[in-house]
This record gives C-alpha cells, sequence and structure tokens, in this order.
C-alpha cells in the first residue's frame, strides 16, 4: 500500500498562519494537522509515504522527516493545476493507492484497508448542503456518477478527501486521459473528473460513509476541530498551583501558566507562556506570549506577544498587539 498526501494548497482561508506555513503544518489539539492525519493512519501497511508539496513544501519533508521512519518521498507540485495534476506527479505508480487531501480529519475503518480490496472507495460523510462539496450518487452499493460543487445536488453524499483504489495505474490512465482532453473543472484538473473516467471504464467504485469528518482549512473550522479532539482524547495538563485548568484542554509540559483560568477547549503549545489571562475556545501556538487578557475563539501565532486585550483574536506568528 502507498498513501499519497496531498499538501500543496496555499491555505489562503487561514492567513496569516498560513504566510510562513503550509497549512498541514498549522497546529490543531497539540499536533499538527499532518501528524494527525499520519498517525491516524499508523494501523496500514504502508509501503511509502509520498506528499505532493507546494509553497514552503520544505517544511513539509523536514517536519516529516523529523518526525516519522516510513520510505518517503516529496514531489513538487510547481504550477497549482489541480488534484488530478499533483496526483499525476508519481504516473509511475502501480498497485493499491490512498489518496489524502491534507486538509481534514476523518475517522474510518482503517483495518479494512489491509485487507487490499479489489473495488475502490471514495469515503464520504452526508451533509446538508451538497452545493458546497464533491458529491457522488451510488445505484446498488456502486458509485455511477460524481460532481464537483453541483448547483443540483445529485445527493447528499459529500466526498470527504480520502480515496482508495486498488491499481494506481488504472487511476493515472484516467488522469491522463482528462488531462490529454483538456477536461477541467473550475479551471482545474479536478479527481473527481478522472474518477467518473474510471467509473465509465466500468471500474468499480464503493462510497463507504467516515464516522467523523473535521475541517481544518478556515479559523472557524480550525477552532471547532480542535474543541472536537480535545473532547475525544487529546485532553492532557499538567497541574498549576497558580492557574484554573477548566477541562478538557490540551497544555504542552513546557507552557507556562500562572494567575490565569485556561479551558475549556483550549490548545497551548511549547514554550508559551499566559500570565494573568482568562482564556477560553482558543488555540495558543509555540512561543506566544499572553499576558492581561481575556481571550475567546482566537487563534494566536508562534511567538506572538499580546498583552491588555479582551478580544476574539486571529493573529499571526511573530505579531505584537498591545492595548495600554
Amino acid at each position: 500500500m502507498r498513501v499519497m498526501i496531498l499538501t500543496a494548497g496555499l491555505g489562503t482561508r487561514l492567513r496569516p498562519h498560513t504566510f510562513v506555513r503550509p497549512k498541514p503544518l498549522v497546529s490543531v489539539a497539540g499536533k499538527t494537522v499532518l501528524a494527525h492525519i499520519i498517525d491516524y493512519l499508523a494501523p496500514l501497511h504502508i509501503d511509502e509515504l509520498i506528499c505532493v508539496v507546494g509553497y514552503l513544501g520544505n517544511q513539509i519533508e523536514e517536519f516529516m522527516r523529523a518526525n516519522y521512519t516510513y520510505p518517503m518521498r516529496f514531489l513538487e507540485q510547481k504550477v497549482m493545476r489541480g488534484q488530478a495534476d499533483a496526483i499525476a506527479l508519481a504516473h509511475e505508480l502501480t498497485g493499491p493507492l490512498l489518496v489524502v487531501f491534507g486538509d481534514g480529519l476523518l475517522e474510518f475503518d482503517v483495518e479494512q484497508l489491509n485487507q487490499h480490496p479489489n473495488y475502490g472507495i471514495i469515503y464520504c460523510k452526508e451533509v446538508d448542503d451538497p452545493r458546497r462539496f464533491g458529491v457522488v450518487a451510488v445505484e446498488q452499493g456502486r458509485i455511477v456518477r460524481l460532481v464537483e460543487k453541483p448547483s443540483e445536488p445529485i445527493s447528499n453524499l459529500a466526498v470527504a478527501g480520502i480515496y482508495y483504489v486498488p491499481e494506481a495505474a488504472r487511476l493515472m490512465s484516467a488522469i491522463d486521459y482528462i488531462m490529454q482532453n483538456n477536461i477541467q473543472t473550475k479551471g482545474e484538473f479536478y479527481l473527481a473528473d478522472a474518477l467518473q473516467v474510471m467509473i465509465d471504464r466500468g471500474e468499480e467504485l464503493r462510497a463507504e460513509t467516515v464516522r467523523t469528518w473535521y475541517d481544518c482549512g478556515t479559523i472557524e473550522a480550525l477552532l471547532d476541530t480542535n474543541r472536537y479532539l480535545l473532547d475525544h482524547g487529546h485532553n492532557q495538563a499538567a497541574d498549576y498551583p497558580n492557574a484554573v485548568i477548566v477541562p478538557p484542554v490540551n497544555i504542552a509540559p513546557t507552557a507556562v501558566i500562572e494567575y490565569a483560568v485556561i479551558g475549556p477547549y483550549v490548545s497551548i503549545d511549547e514554550g508559551a507562556v499566559v500570565r494573568h489571562a482568562i482564556v477560553r475556545d482558543s488555540i495558543i501556538n509555540a512561543g506566544a506570549q499572553i499576558q492581561s487578557v481575556i481571550l475567546n475563539r482566537s487563534l494566536i501565532g508562534d511567538r506572538a506577544s499580546v498583552n491588555g486585550v479582551s478580544q476574539e483574536l486571529n493573529v499571526g506568528d511573530l505579531s505584537d498587539i498591545r492595548f495600554r
């Protein structure tokens, strides 16, 4: 089994944080989004892990090589021409392949894939408004149609950003077809169009439902994902004699918390300092300095300094915000 993670997007909806790091390296509940994804895939027998990288892709490679020992390679998508174009960078692949988008967290039956099903799987979730997503139509257990962001929904089964194919070469052939015939959606080569070609050629693809699906592509979504993860196994904090901790929270061992009320739903990374503050429903990144503040639903970047404010804040790395 090979696993390909698509990490080349610019992450514009997470700016200013993604000016200085790729979106998959944004932190939530004590780990990067990318670490959450890879750690969840740990039960898989992974022969090779392939990351398609783009802007600041060197950070992805440095992070991966420092934290994981899988056989790995990194392919650069120099021009953003879509998901299918990114996958085509590994055109020579054969055998079972799992493709994962690097901006969401899913829970699904990972162990099933170790059996190497002889049919493809598109993981989906029922949603209230399918117009925002790629959606699938299913007949007699098989996917018969995929449509990207349909104006008239064909179903409420939204594609969740993870795909399994039993033979990568057939996927690559379908990608060749859409690129050679310039089949684009909204100016990009979409994976959905290549998968539709596979279906039209007789490939069996099934829709399987994920248990949970949390997006990490916007500030609000990231904070909501932080809440979910803290409620489901990522709660951790030491004792702080001069602070009140209201769980669930995730506080790194090297963080300093003094004369503060922290929580619920707060993540504080390594080396951050929080003094004389009340912080709820927020993410405080590594090395940030927080003093004399009341924060709610806020995201504070690495080594940012916030002093004397009562707001909802989205503060990038190395910022210095003071109210006197």
